[in-house]
C-alpha cells in the first residue's frame, strides 16, 4: 500500500483557476484535430457547407506540413472572418434547435482549433466584395488584410501541431497519414456525387502530382451514385452490386450493396452514410452484417454503400467529438430499414451471380500453345469440311455410347436439329442442360453462352428456400422415423440441444432425453427424405453454440439450422441425374431468388458467354 496515484499526490485542495483561451483552444483541438486528416476532414466538409461545386485539396509530408483547401463556395465576408476564427461562433444553427442540423459542421470549432496548434490562413470572397485574408499563428490573430482571389475560400494549414510537438510523435509516417487523408477525401466524395473533388500530394514543392481525382457526375441520384462508385470503389464493384431504394417510417435508405458471391475477407468496403454523413457506427454496421448473414459464411464480409436520409429531428449527430457516431430516436427502425431493405434488394436480384466469377473462370481457362499461324489459304472450304465430317463419323459412334454427355437423342441427320422436350428452355436465362460432368457439374447451353452449375450448391439453396418457405407457413413437416436413432453427445451439449427442442420441432426435427447424454431423434423433416441423424444432429449442435442471444437471435438460429438442414437434403456429388431433372433443377433456380450463391454466398453457377469462348480459341 505504499504506492500512491500519481493522480493523489496532493494533501491540501489545489487552487482552480480559468485556463486562458489558447490552452483551451489547443485542449479542444485534441479532440477535433487528432491527425492531418481531421484537419482535412473538417475543411472540406466547410467547403460542402458554403455550397462548392469543386473542392481542391494539396497536402505536403503526409499532411505535417501543409494542408491547402480551395472551394469555390460562398465564401466569407471580411468582417466576419476574425468571428470565424472564435469557438463557438458558426453561421450554420442559431443554437435554438441542437436536433435541426442540417449541416456537416455546426460546432464552430475546427478553424479556432486548427489555429490554436498551426499556422492557418485563411482568404475568402464573397461575390460583390473584395477578397481579404487573415493569419493565425499559435491561437494569435492578426488583422484582416485585402487579398487577391476571384471566388470561394482558400484555406491553408502549415506545420501542424508546431504549438504541440508532443503531439507530431504520435502521428504515423507520411505515407500512412497521406493514405488516411485520402481515405477521407474518398468517403466524403462518395456522399457527394455532384461536387467535383481533386487531391494534390505537393511533397517536394511545385504543383506536385494529382493522387486522387473524381469530376462532378451528371444524371439522376443513381446514375451519378453509380458513377461515382465506379471512380473510388472500382466497376468491378459496381458491376457485382444491386441497387438498394426502401423506406420505412421516415428514413429511407438508397445505394448500392454487393452481390453475396462478391465478397471480402475483411470490412473494408464497408461505407455507411446518415443524411450525407460518413459514419462507423456498431449498429448500423452489424445490420448490414445480419442482413447477409443468410447467403454468406461467418468468415467472409459483405461489400455495400449506403445513404440513409431523414428528418434531422430522427437522429442525433452530436454524441461524437469527431460526429463519427449518429443516435437515431428509434434504433430499431433504422435496423430493420436496413436489414429489410438490403434483403429485399438482394431477393429481387433472382438467380445473379458475380460476373467476377465468370472472368475467373475465363482468366483460368489456358489455350493450348499454338506453333504456327493457320492462314486463310490453309483452312478447308466448305465442301472439304463436309467431306472430313463424313470421314469421321464412324469413329464418333463408336465413342457416342461410351463417352457421349450429352443428354438429349441424337439428330436423326447430319442436318436435323436437335431434339427437345422444351424449345424454348435454350432461350431462359440458364439455358437447356446438355451434359453432365463429374456427376456434379451441370452443362446448360443459352442464346448467349453456356452456364455451368453447381448441382449440390444450387440444389442445397433451393431446399433452404423451400423449408424457410414452409417455417413462414405453417412449420416444416415431419417425417416420423420407424426406428429412434439414438445419438450419444456430451451432456452439456445435449441439455443445450434439449433446451431447444420445441423450436427444432417447428423445422421437423422431433428429439427427446434418452439419458444421460443421448438424444433420440424421432422425427426428421419430410422434405429432406433419409438423412443421417447424428450428423444432422452435430450440425445443428454446431449452430446452436455458435448463434446470438434474443428473439432475433433465436430467429437467426433457426435459419441457421435450416441451412445445415438444407445441405443434407440437397442432390449430393457423385450423383447422375436425367436430363428432365436438370431442366427442373435450371427452371426452379430460375424462380427463386439467391439462387445465384448457396447458403455460404459461394457461387452455384458460373456462365461464360460464346463471344469470350471464341476468343479462347483465336475465332475472333
Amino acid at each position: 500500500m505504499n504506492d500512491v496515484s500519481p493522480n493523489m499526490h496532493r494533501v491540501t485542495p489545489a487552487t482552480i483557476r480559468q485556463l486562458d483561451e489558447s490552452a483551451i483552444n489547443r485542449i479542444a483541438a485534441g479532440e477535433v484535430v487528432e491527425r492531418p486528416a481531421s484537419a482535412v476532414k473538417e475543411l472540406v466538409e466547410n467547403a460542402l457547407d458554403a455550397g462548392a461545386r469543386r473542392v481542391e485539396i494539396a497536402y505536403a509530408d503526409g499532411g505535417k506540413t501543409l494542408i491547402r483547401v480551395a472551394d469555390d463556395g460562398c465564401g466569407i465576408a471580411a468582417d466576419d472572418l476574425p468571428l470565424a476564427l472564435a469557438r463557438h461562433a458558426t453561421s450554420k444553427i442559431d443554437g435554438a434547435d441542437l436536433l435541426d442540423i442540417h449541416t456537416f459542421g455546426f460546432r464552430g470549432e475546427a478553424l479556432p482549433s486548427l489555429g490554436a496548434v498551426g499556422r492557418l490562413t485563411i482568404t475568402s470572397r464573397v461575390p460583390g466584395a473584395r477578397a481579404a485574408e487573415i493569419v493565425v499563428t499559435g491561437g494569435q490573430m492578426g488583422a484582416v488584410k485585402p487579398a487577391a482571389l476571384t471566388a470561394g475560400t482558400i484555406v491553408t494549414l502549415r506545420d501542424l501541431f508546431h504549438a504541440t510537438p508532443a503531439r507530431l510523435k504520435f502521428l504515423r509516417t507520411d505515407r500512412g497519414e497521406a493514405q488516411a487523408i485520402t481515405d477521407v477525401v474518398k468517403r466524403l466524395a462518395m456522399a457527394e456525387p455532384f461536387v467535383g473533388f481533386t487531391l494534390r500530394d505537393v511533397s517536394g514543392g511545385g504543383a506536385g502530382r494529382v493522387t486522387f481525382r473524381a469530376d462532378p457526375e451528371t444524371g439522376d441520384l443513381f446514375d451519378a451514385l453509380r458513377g461515382r462508385l465506379a471512380r473510388i470503389m472500382g466497376r468491378e464493384f459496381v458491376d457485382n452490386a444491386v441497387a438498394v431504394d426502401a423506406e420505412r417510417e421516415g428514413l429511407r435508405m438508397t445505394g448500392y450493396a454487393g452481390l453475396p458471391t462478391y465478397s471480402r475477407g475483411a470490412a473494408v468496403a464497408q461505407f455507411v452514410f446518415v443524411n450525407g454523413r460518413p459514419v462507423r457506427d456498431k449498429m448500423l454496421t452489424g445490420a448490414l452484417r445480419a442482413a447477409y448473414s443468410d447467403v454468406m459464411s461467418r468468415d467472409r464480409h459483405p461489400a455495400a454503400a449506403l445513404f440513409l436520409s431523414c428528418d434531422p429531428q430522427m437522429v442525433d449527430v452530436n454524441v461524437h467529438p469527431a460526429k463519427a457516431e449518429v443516435r437515431f430516436r428509434d434504433a430499431g427502425v433504422a435496423r430493420g430499414l436496413v436489414v429489410s431493405g438490403l434483403r429485399h434488394a438482394l431477393a429481387e436480384a433472382g438467380h445473379r451471380s458475380a460476373p467476377t466469377v465468370s472472368d475467373g473462370a475465363l482468366g483460368a481457362v489456358r489455350a493450348a500453345p499454338q506453333d504456327a499461324r493457320v492462314y486463310q489459304m490453309d483452312r478447308p472450304g466448305p465442301q472439304a469440311r463436309a467431306a472430313a465430317h463424313a470421314a469421321q463419323a464412324p469413329g464418333f459412334a463408336e465413342m457416342a455410347d461410351g463417352f457421349s454427355g450429352r443428354v438429349e437423342p441424337a439428330p436423326a441427320t447430319a442436318d436435323a436439329a436437335p431434339a427437345h422436350d422444351e424449345p424454348a428452355q435454350g432461350h431462359r436465362p440458364l439455358g437447356a442442360a446438355r451434359a453432365q460432368l463429374h456427376e456434379n457439374y451441370i452443362v446448360a447451353q443459352t442464346g448467349e453462352g453456356i452456364v455451368i452449375v453447381d448441382q449440390h450448391a444450387a440444389h442445397e439453396r433451393l431446399v433452404y428456400e423451400r423449408l424457410k418457405s414452409q417455417v413462414a407457413e405453417k412449420g416444416v413437416s415431419a417425417q416420423a422415423l420407424l426406428i429412434p436413432e439414438i445419438v450419444e453427445l456430451d451432456q452439456p451439449r445435449a441439455a443445450r440441444l434439449l433446451a431447444m427442442a420445441d423450436d427444432l420441432a417447428t423445422l421437423g426435427l422431433g428429439i427427446e432425453a434418452f439419458g444421460g447424454g443421448a438424444v433420440a431423434v424421432r422425427e426428421t423433416p419430410a422434405i429432406l427424405g433419409p438423412v443421417d441423424a447424428a450428423a444432422l444432429l452435430r450440425d445443428v449442435l454446431d449452430e446452436l453454440d455458435d448463434g446470438a442471444t434474443g428473439a432475433e437471435g433465436l430467429r437467426t438460429r433457426l435459419d441457421a439450422v435450416l441451412s445445415r438442414m438444407a445441405c443434407h437434403g440437397s442432390v449430393r456429388s457423385g450423383r447422375r441425374m436425367t436430363a428432365e431433372e436438370m431442366n427442373g433443377l435450371l427452371r426452379e433456380m430460375e424462380a427463386t431468388p439467391l439462387s445465384g450463391q448457396c447458403n455460404h454466398g459461394r457461387p452455384t453457377y458460373v456462365e461464360l458467354q460464346l463471344a469470350d469462348i471464341e476468343k479462347l480459341f483465336g475465332r475472333r
